[in-house]
């Protein structure tokens, strides 16, 4: 059987919201892995925050596309955390975060710092970022190109965070805006879907042979880029509507019913 190209999200898809993956969605992984798919996790998380994830499924060669599609890295045992950068996506991010800074005067902003953590011009709530954390002036934010920025308003309410971005009319970049009061933005075209698009080129699988499961507005791209989009049961009806079909949600592991699909 010819094999599919398998593209997961990873928060609200094979995560539950608190963190824990089941272990109906991590056998199924595994056993879609083992049948000779090519599982590649595809989530706005940085490099270092997908490799412990990779690791409790057992995803040990193959690739992953990190940072929303800006930086897709290639497994390898003798490389140091075990996945090399294959690819990597950069842009200026100063007229962006000056933008940012005059419309959101009150949030926090990030740059990713690729494999090692990000820099901050304030740290961000517990949990939400992985690797090292180095607090910088703003400028010190824009002295090279990046892969992507983080903006965080936990105090502003998410409504009005949507307006704020809106109103921002960013349309050299390629931005998502999250559940909370949170965005990341990327290099213009920059979409999970554009680093997947490599990868199947790169596999040589074929464009009828690709499926997608995702719940988030960073999935949207990622969802219409797949012959299989699969939405979760918890993605709003936005995002539902871009995909092909709909499961269960994350709660009901929604993510191993699909998996099993190609399994027969």
């Amino acid at each position: 059987m010819e094999p599919w190209l398998v593209a997961l999200d990873i928060d609200g898809t094979l995560l539950h919201f608190d963190q824990t993956l089941s272990p109906a969605v991590r056998d199924a992984v595994r056993d879609v892995a083992e049948a000779g798919h090519h599982v590649v996790l595809a989530s706005g998380r940085s490099l270092v925050a997908m490799t412990p994830v990779a690791t409790q499924l057992g995803i040990t060669s193959g690739y992953m596309v990190c940072s929303n599609g800006a930086v897709t890295v290639r497994a390898d045992r003798q490389a140091p955390g075990g996945w090399v950068v294959e690819d990597m996506v950069t842009f200026d991010p100063e007229p962006a975060l000056r933008r940012l800074a005059r419309q959101m005067p009150g949030a926090r902003f990030a740059v990713e710092d690729v494999g090692v953590g990000f820099r901050l011009t304030e740290l961000f709530p517990d949990g939400e970022l992985d690797g090292e954390h180095r607090v910088v002036d703003l400028e010190d934010l824009w002295d090279e190109e990046v892969t992507r920025v983080v903006v965080r308003a936990p105090e502003t309410p998410t409504v009005e965070f949507h307006t704020s971005v809106a109103d921002l009319g960013l349309s050299d970049v390629t931005y998502a805006v999250g559940w909370s009061s949170w965005m990341d933005i990327a290099p213009l075209g920059v979409t999970k879907a554009a680093g997947l698009e490599k990868v199947r080129a790169s596999l040589g699988v074929p464009s009828s042979r690709t499926m997608a499961i995702g719940d988030g507005y960073n999935d949207v791209e990622m969802l219409r880029w797949a012959a299989r989009g699969v939405a979760m049961g918890n993605a709003e009806e936005a995002v539902a509507a871009e995909a092909d079909e709909r499961t269960l949600a994350v709660e009901q592991d929604g993510a191993a019913l699909t998996l099993r699909t190609l399994l027969g």
